[in-house]
């Protein structure tokens, strides 16, 4: 596979790229994450994902090395969960996703040269209802303070908590790789 640029540190894209066997460039540019108000929540993740994908590809000299970035959110009742800020706010994230259903949607920006493209994918993932204990536990010991919606679906939380999910497993952790796969294929 040709060298491929990831504008990410997120171990977990990282880990999965590698686990398709592409071979890795890892390049991150800094960017700003807010958003324009007037976008849909489905624009979202590929706004941010595209301005990631901008910011490295105005520092590299290579354009024709294909970058790719991405950006998670969680959605539940047409609210966009973010990345929570303390172990108070991951408590409360995952009061209001326990025992209900709710969307990760990852945002994928791929940029090659003058090649743009972009897309998202979403997955539904209910959780069983959760013990103040369960979350607690989990906020403890995982500290999910860099993960959308506050957990990570391959940590104990996903092993002792999702009760059903309909849709890529891999998005929910940051990325749709076999999507990926399919629109690198065409560039």
């Amino acid at each position: 596979m040709q060298k491929i640029i990831l504008a990410s540190q997120s171990p977990r894209r990282k880990q999965l790229l590698e686990a398709a066997n592409f071979d890795l460039e890892i390049i991150v540019a800094n960017t700003d994450e807010h958003f324009p108000n007037n976008l849909s929540i489905e624009e979202v993740p590929i706004h941010i994902a595209k301005e990631k994908a901008l910011a490295v590809f105005n520092r590299i000299q290579d354009k024709y090395k294909p970058i790719i970035a991405a950006d998670t959110i969680v959605v539940i009742n047409n609210e966009i969960i973010g990345k929570p800020k303390d172990r108070s706010e991951a408590i409360s994230f995952l009061n209001k996703l326990s025992g209900n259903k709710h969307q990760v949607i990852t945002g994928v920006a791929i940029l090659q040269n003058n090649t743009e493209i972009t897309f998202v994918d979403v997955t539904d993932v209910e959780f069983h209802q959760l013990t103040q204990e369960q979350i607690e536990f989990y906020v403890d010991e995982y500290k999910p303070y860099d993960k959308a919606g506050a957990y990570a679906i391959q940590e104990w939380i996903g092993i002792v908590g999702i009760k059903s999910i309909t849709g890529d497993f891999y998005n929910v952790m940051g990325l749709p790789v076999s999507k990926v796969i399919q629109q690198l294929l065409k560039i």
